[in-house]
Order: C-alpha cells, then structure tokens, then sequence
C-alpha cells in the first residue's frame, strides 16, 4: 500500500517545489482545508496575513517584477476571490508569473446557491492564462503544478478554484512536482535577420535606443551598443533602474510619465532600435516618419506600436551584443553630443530646486533625502499618478538597485503592497515606498502587516490634497476641475497608530532629521510630506522650441514652470 497525504499538505508540498517561500492572503470558511495545510508547513511556506486581499494580489505582482519568481495569493470564495481582481490584472498587463488559489464551497455544497458560493471560472476567465476548477482530491497537487507551470510560460496569471472539502481529503502520496524539470533559455536572433538592421543604422543620422523591460539584466549590452554606434537611449518606465540614471547617453523616460530629453530626441529621430517593449503610446510620441528596428521574444508585437522595418525575433540583450560585432562604429557626432547637453541641462535644471525651501515643500528636496540615504542596493516600490512623475525624473538610481511600479494598469495603491513584497523577498535591503496621499489613503490598513511582520520600510508619503495626475488632465481638456481634490489628513499620525514609526514634514528643516532616523529605524516608518500642490513639467506639451511657438507663447510657459537654463532640442541641434 502507498502511502497517504493530506490533498492539501500535497498541494502547499508543490509550492515548495517550485522554491515559493510565502503565500498573501486572509482566510475565510472556504480556504480553511488549505489554512490547516499552511499550519502543517509553516516551516517551509509562510502565511502572510494582509488585511486586504487586493494588497495580497498587488504584493504577488510585485514579487514577480521585483524576483521574476512567481508570486501566490489566495481568497475565499465569493468577495475574498473578487478582491484579488485587480492586482491580478496588474500582473497580467505588466506580464508577470502569478498564481492566484481562489476558495469554493465544498464540493457537496456547488449548484445548491450556498452561502457565498460563487461561479467563479467566468470571472477570472479574461485575467488568466489559466482558470481550473479542482475536480477531485487526487488531483488538486496535479492541478497546481499545471497552474504554476502556466503562469512560467506564458508570464501571466494562473487561477485555482479549489472546494474547501478537497483539501482534507487523505490521497495516495505520489505525486511528483514537474518543478526538477522546469528549464529557461534564450531566443537567439538570426544572424540575417540582424544583417538587414545593419544598413538602417549606417545610414542613420539621428538613431535612437529605446529599450523596455525585456532588456532587464542587460546593461553592459546597452552601454555597449548606445557607445559602439553613437546613440542615445530611451526607456520605459518599468525599465527603470536598467540603465544607471547618471549614464551621459540615457536620456530618460518617453510620454507623460517622462522627461524633456527622451521626448524630444524620439519625436525628431529618424531610427528607432526598439528593444524588450510594447510601449503604448509610441504612436503619440515616435516620430513617425522614423525608420523602425523592432527586437522582441514575441513575434506578436512587431509593428504593432509602429510600421516596423525590421524585426528581429530574439533576446534583447543577445541582439544589441551581436549587432556590436556585425556593425560599424558610427563616431559621435553632433546628434548625441546635443542629446548629451540636452540630458546634462534637463538634470540641472531638476537640481536647481534640491535646497528650495517653499512651503509647502517641492518634491525635489524630498528625493534628494531619498537618495542621500538610499543604500547602493534598495529597492523603490512606486505608487501611481504624479509621484510617478517624480520618482521616474529625481530617483537617481546606479543600476544595482531596483524599481518596480503598476506599468501598464497602472492601479493607485500599488505601493505600501510593493514594499512588503520586496522586503520580503529581499529582507536585508533597505526598501522604500513613494506614494501619493491619494494611492496611500487606499491601502494604508496593510502599514500593520509592515508592523506585524517587522518590516522596516520607509513609506513616503507626498501630500497635496489632489488627485494631481487626474487634476491635471481636467486641465487639458480644459474642463471644471471636480472631483479630484482630497480631505486632508495627517498619515505620519495614521503610521503611529498602525503600530510605525512616523513624521509629519510641513518644512525644509524637518526633512533631514526625518530621513536620518527612518534610515536608522528598525520598524516601518511612515513619512507624510506636505507638498505644493503644482503640476511637474508636463514634458508631452513643451512650449518652448522657437521654430513652434512664439516668443510669448515660450515665456509664459517657463514662468509657470520655472524653467531656466533649458533650450530645446532643436536649438541645441543648430549650434
């Protein structure tokens, strides 16, 4: 006779496998045969209890971006499942490996209208690469490894419905994980396929790096390739902390949530080396007469943000090497010597407001903490709305730390979940969360997990009473602004009382004791700063090449943004 197992302990057993260390969530009546299996294997998977179940699916996203592991979550049935929604499309839509448990009643219980019993396949069905409903005890392990195995392939979200009867059942012990066989490898590109590039970027006169996440891991490539063939480089805002930001040839981040050199050199450049992306707003910000090399690992996204030239089917990284070694050097010339001094102005002109002592505070003065204190290996979890903005122009990160954010959904509240992820994933780095009053308001109850867990996060906290991001495009569609203001409240108090150390901040002079001691502290802290409610330079309307808009039209708009010592592209370019 074989040996028995509890289907449960069977299931947590594979998770093992497959090297997950904790699972996010709160128990309910459904989930509680897995409950009982968490119990038994404490030891080997940690429960992490969040008080909301949405920040248990935002922090199994950011596990994900931040480890490329995969992260679990699970709900009970009914609303326990429901509340995962939205981290779940956070991970689906920033493609990464998340397993989602979802509770069910008993299997004796379904099609009967129990309590809280739910059909919940339908509803998962659009946020998943895998969506199964456990049919049988025996085969519940089975059908989690197939879930994770589903969630590795296709980079995306893997549901198991499991009825809670299951997981108490006793099953022959002989299942074995498929997790020993579990293998990664690169695409390697064509050598023909990168020869037909090769002419594109010879005849080139203004050529441009732009590179996403798919390139994650491969910055001396980049360096290689921006210095071999004289080019500057862009990114996308999930490539954050690829490049080092300090890098002379990185000219920032492309859109809104952007800075004034990348926007400027992509709407005029003639080749675009488009490299790991599917950035979606290429059309609005690519020149579009531009010539187009597109590097991917999926073919499905060649020309789909832009009439693409060329396209190479490979690793990012492996195709910027190999087109070093096929190609020319092209010198440096006048095109990146003034995309240098365009990045060089852009930093300064940010620098200028590093001391500013308004009140209420700029944010400038505010990251130049941050990264006074920021530790060479920290991790930056950002929220969404204009602390994106900020993070993405003033974080001044040096390629080993890493930064992490919602890309594509783009969920508020992504934040303080962020920060237990990578705290946990990475308990001896130093961890911040930068969020927006708006974003934080939403999930500020897990600052007790931080506490429950001992956590020693730094949460920043800007405060300017408005949904800034939304506010600002009330503006542009010049419509009444409505709805987008925010009662106040004082969040360094809301830290104390969940149990974290916390700051009120209204003046200059308060921000470097704050700073010093979170940096110092061995519990969460919570740093609520009162900032000017003013809009960051919207860098996707600049008013200021003279060859577009008049001399009135051009200081008007420098008065109202405080713009100084900062020529456009095109009068750089005449020099």
């Amino acid at each position: 006779m074989s040996n028995k197992i509890n289907a449960g302990i069977a299931m947590i057993k594979v998770f093992e496998s497959w090297g997950v260390d904790h699972i996010y969530g709160i128990p309910g009546g459904s989930f509680n045969s897995t409950m009982d299996a968490l119990y038994h294997e404490r030891e080997s998977v940690k429960y992490i209890q969040v008080r909301h179940e949405e920040v248990g699916a935002l922090a199994a996203a950011a596990d994900a971006k931040l480890t490329g592991k995969v992260g679990v979550v699970f709900g009970s049935a009914g609303p326990g499942a429901s509340h995962l929604i939205n981290g779940l499309y956070d991970a689906q839509m920033d493609h990464v490996p998340v397993v989602a448990l979802l509770g069910q009643v008993a299997s004796t219980a379904m099609n009967y209208n129990s309590f809280q019993e739910l059909n919940e396949n339908p509803m998962f069905a659009d946020v998943s690469v895998y969506n199964r409903t456990v049919m049988t005890p025996e085969s519940l392990p089975h059908v989690v490894d197939e879930a994770i195995k589903a969630a590795y392939e296709h980079n995306g979200v893997a549901v198991v419905t499991i009825p809670v009867d299951f997981g108490f059942k006793e099953i022959d012990d002989t299942f074995v994980s498929t997790a020993h066989n579990h293998r990664t490898g690169v695409i390697l590109p064509q050598e023909d396929q990168l020869n037909e590039a090769l002419p594109l970027i010879k005849e080139a006169k203004q050529p441009i790096l732009y590179i996403g996440q798919g390139t994650r891991g491969g910055w001396e490539a980049i360096k290689a390739f921006s210095e071999h063939f004289s080019m500057p480089v862009a990114a996308a805002v999930l490539a954050k902390g690829i490049v080092p930001d300090s890098y002379e040839n990185f000219l920032g981040f492309a859109a809104r949530v952007a800075t004034k050199p990348a926007n400027e050199a992509l709407a005029v450049a003639d080749l675009i080396v488009f490299v790991g992306s599917d950035f979606p707003f290429a059309r609005y910000f690519f020149n579009p007469k531009a010539k187009f090399i597109q590097i991917d690992i999926d073919a499905t996204k060649f020309g789909r943000r832009h009439k693409t030239d060329v396209s190479i089917l490979g690793d990012g990284a492996t195709a910027l090497r190999k087109l070093v070694e096929l190609g020319t050097q092209r010198p440096k010339d006048e095109w990146l010597l003034a995309n240098q001094e365009n990045k060089r102005n852009w930093v300064n002109w940010l620098a200028s407001f590093s001391d500013s002592k308004d009140e209420p505070l700029r944010p400038e003065p505010v990251y130049a903490q941050i990264n006074r204190i920021a530790e060479k290996d920290a991790i930056f979890v950002t929220d969404v709305g204009n602390t994106t903005i900020h993070s993405i122009r003033l974080l001044d990160l040096n390629g080993q730390q890493k930064h992490t954010t919602s890309g594509w959904f783009a969920t508020m509240g992504n934040g303080v979940p962020g920060g237990i992820a990578a705290q946990l994933s990475y308990p001896d780095r130093q961890v911040f969360t930068l969020s927006g009053d708006g974003a934080f308001a939403m999930v500020m109850q897990d600052i007790i997990t931080q506490v429950k867990y001992n956590l020693p996060i730094i949460n920043v906290v800007f405060s300017n009473e408005s949904f800034g991001f939304i506010e600002a495009e009330q503006e542009d569609t010049e419509q009444k602004k409505f709805g987008v203001f925010l009662e106040g409240a004082d969040f360094g108090k809301v830290g104390e009382a969940l149990g974290a150390v916390g700051f009120t901040i209204t003046r200059y002079d308060q921000l470097q004791p704050a700073f010093e001691a979170a940096k110092n502290s061995k519990r969460p802290v919570v740093i609520d700063i009162k900032i000017k409610n003013q809009r960051p330079l919207p860098v996707e309307e600049l008013v200021l090449d003279p060859d577009k808009f008049s001399e009135q039209e051009i200081n008007a708009f420098k008065e109202k943004y405080d713009v100084h010592d900062m020529p456009a592209l095109s009068e750089l370019l005449k020099k």
